[in-house]
């Protein structure tokens, strides 16, 4: 089989393969490039490997006038920058000892051995530079059949990465079948190897998880997360019920990451995923927002019409609350809205606390007129 695809006939990434194989080297692409363009999906990583050792790797490429990064170098990864054009570039390797997080690694000439210590299988996939795919693992079946499956053995899989339990459902999520569900033998891994993801830091997993809910549809992965143990071990007090019903409202109303992992209501979220500030600020509010009592109206005036839209699809999904009849006019008024009256206008008829007080007052009658009493009105 071969691919045909925009990065793989680009001068540069040709030019980057012709310097290697014309120092007498192997130049493979491989992993998420190969597997995405077979899907017709979009690529945005270019990841080559070869049987060039890092030092061959940076030697040629300085040779040839491109620019390197010694990204990592200790296990094998250099970034080559070829005219603007990023690839990252990975000497065959096979692992010589692994903790669960960090692996010691042994450069090899073998691509058989390189793939044999990949994750899943469709992602041992590699290319040359005509776009013969090259498949040491049967891996090009299971992409076929949109059937996520670890190399090897799964639980010797995920010893040797505790990530890789999370990358399981992130995948599904991205690229299997979800009808077909999670592969039983990988999923009861997972299950086994739960006791690893505290060895795992937060930003890694927090990295994992915005992937995972930023893919189309992650409702039947995290529901498989939930019933393996492992949504409990990652975000304590997190639900999937309403996350597939938000899903289905999607259609309507793009969602983002944060307003998906809302839907869990995750007790601990802040430290469990290192959110940053914007991010935990966002959460707070929504999470606030949605067993509150404001309408769309006055969520629009206050929060801007895209917090209040998220709250309100937040609300259907979790509470089953709907909005009247009506309800994006109002929207649609509260964020265009602005209020008639200063604090000058009330003054010095009030001062002080008075003054603060009076003001609210007179803005709590404008939003409930639905924004539409006057200055003459609301000075009376």
């Amino acid at each position: 089989m071969k691919i045909t695809a925009d990065w793989l006939t680009d001068p540069r990434s040709q030019a980057l393969c012709l310097a290697l194989e014309g120092a007498g080297h192997v130049a493979l692409f491989v992993g998420g490039c190969v597997r995405n363009s077979l899907l017709g999906a979009r690529v945005t990583d270019l990841d080559l490997t070869t049987d060039a050792r890092p030092e061959q790797v940076i030697a040629i490429a300085d040779a040839a006038g491109f620019r390197c990064v010694p990204t990592g170098i200790d296990h094998g990864t250099v970034t080559v920058i070829v005219k603007g054009l990023v690839h990252e570039v990975t000497t065959f390797r096979r692992d010589v000892e692994t903790d669960g997080r960090h692996a010691r690694v042994a450069f090899t000439a073998s691509v058989a051995e390189d793939a044999a210590r990949r994750d899943f299988t469709m992602n041992a996939l590699y290319a040359d530079r005509e776009g013969c795919v090259i498949d040491p693992l049967g891996g090009l079946a299971d992409l076929t059949q949109r059937r996520l499956r670890f190399v090897g053995d799964p639980a010797a899989r995920i010893a040797e990465d505790y990530l890789r339990i999370l990358r399981f459902f992130r995948f599904h999520a991205w690229y299997g079948d979800p009808d077909a569900g999670l592969d039983p033998e990988g999923l009861a891994a997972c299950a086994a190897g739960l006791d690893g993801i505290a060895r795992l830091s937060r930003e890694r997993i927090g990295a994992e998880m915005r992937k995972l809910l930023s893919a189309p549809d992650p409702a039947p992965a995290v529901a498989s997360m939930a019933a393996s143990g492992v949504l409990a071990a990652v975000l304590p007090g997190a639900d999937p019920t309403a996350l597939p019903i938000l899903v289905h409202g999607e259609t309507k109303y793009p969602r983002d990451w944060i307003v998906r992992l809302a839907s869990l209501g995750p007790t601990e979220a802040q430290d469990a995923l290192r959110l940053s500030r914007a991010e935990a600020r966002h959460l707070d509010i929504l999470r606030t927002e949605v067993g509150g009592t404001r309408r769309a109206g006055e969520l629009a005036y206050r929060l801007g019409p895209t917090i209040a839209l998220d709250v309100i699809v937040l609300r259907e999904a979790m509470l089953q609350i709907k909005e009247p009849l009506g309800w994006q006019d109002d929207l649609f008024y509260g964020a265009t809205a602005r209020f008639p009256l200063r604090a000058a206008d009330l003054m010095p008829r009030f001062t002080g606390p008075a003054l603060g007080a009076a003001l609210k007052e007179r803005e709590d009658r404008w939003i409930a007129s639905g924004f539409r009493l006057d200055r003459a009105a609301l000075m009376q």
